[in-house]
């Protein structure tokens, strides 16, 4: 009787456009971005789906919302003791967030706009930098290098066959196993290495973030410089994309 009581009261809980979006998050956790739907997403909140048009405009509006929120979710990170403290909570925040939403990589490489969340995101992630030192070109190049790091590095890691060390050097062992003898000598030093390593993941990320952030520090100067040499360009793609 006091579970049926508490679920009257979560529908009568007024729908805004915030307790929508979250709503839709949850539903894309359990079934996958594919399975959101204004149908689905009304019966979740315990309303007909016309009932959500007072709050988002359509699916795509709902996207672009949850899109928003999850950029919201990995940051910003200030407060932090230094730039490289600061671009290292960031960083370990997108990952977490990639984490628990595997389908929001898919969804934020498909965006072409920037909610207000994710414009004040970047706003703080480029105040961060340009604080530090940074002129306004290494900022953009810093935060550029820093995002496709993190973001290439959580697709590779979603896309890994296994989910704990332990479960990857099986499926090493397995490969080595099925390689013929002396034909890939250079694969099988390495995978050899791999096995008796105890090769961690996340200890490797944070391996490559370090070469990154020691790199840009030469980059960091406490007043406007010429930009760097002919030959270091702009990074193409960044996280989030607009």
């Amino acid at each position: 009787m006091a579970k049926r009581k508490s679920l009257k009261r979560e529908k009568r809980l007024p729908l805004d456009r915030e307790r929508v979006l979250r709503a839709a998050i949850t539903l894309a956790d359990k079934e996958g971005i594919g399975a959101l739907s204004m149908r689905k997403l009304g019966q979740m909140l315990g309303v007909e789906a016309m009932s959500l048009y007072n709050h988002v405009a359509n699916k795509d509006e709902v996207l672009e919302g949850i899109a928003d929120i999850i950029v919201g979710d990995i940051g910003p990170i200030e407060g932090e003791s230094s730039w490289q403290d600061s671009m290292r909570s960031r960083a370990a925040a997108m990952r977490r967030v990639f984490a628990d939403h595997p389908w929001a990589l898919g969804l934020l490489e498909s965006r072409r706009t920037l909610g207000p969340a994710a414009l004040h995101y970047c706003d703080s992630v480029l105040g961060v930098l340009r604080r530090a030192g940074f002129s306004p070109l290494m900022a953009m190049r810093a935060f550029s290098l820093l995002d496709s790091y993190s973001y290439g590095y959580c697709i590779q890691e979603k896309s890994l066959p296994s989910s704990s060390a332990q479960e990857a050097a099986e499926a090493t062992e397995q490969l080595m196993q099925q390689l013929p003898d002396g034909e890939y000598p250079n694969l099988v030093e390495i995978a050899t290495t791999f096995l008796q390593s105890g090769f961690d993941f996340t200890k490797e990320f944070e391996f490559g973030l370090e070469l990154l952030l020691k790199a840009l520090e030469a980059f960091c100067v406490k007043e406007e410089v010429a930009e760097p040499a002919a030959g270091l360009t702009p990074i193409g793609r960044g996280f989030p994309r607009s």
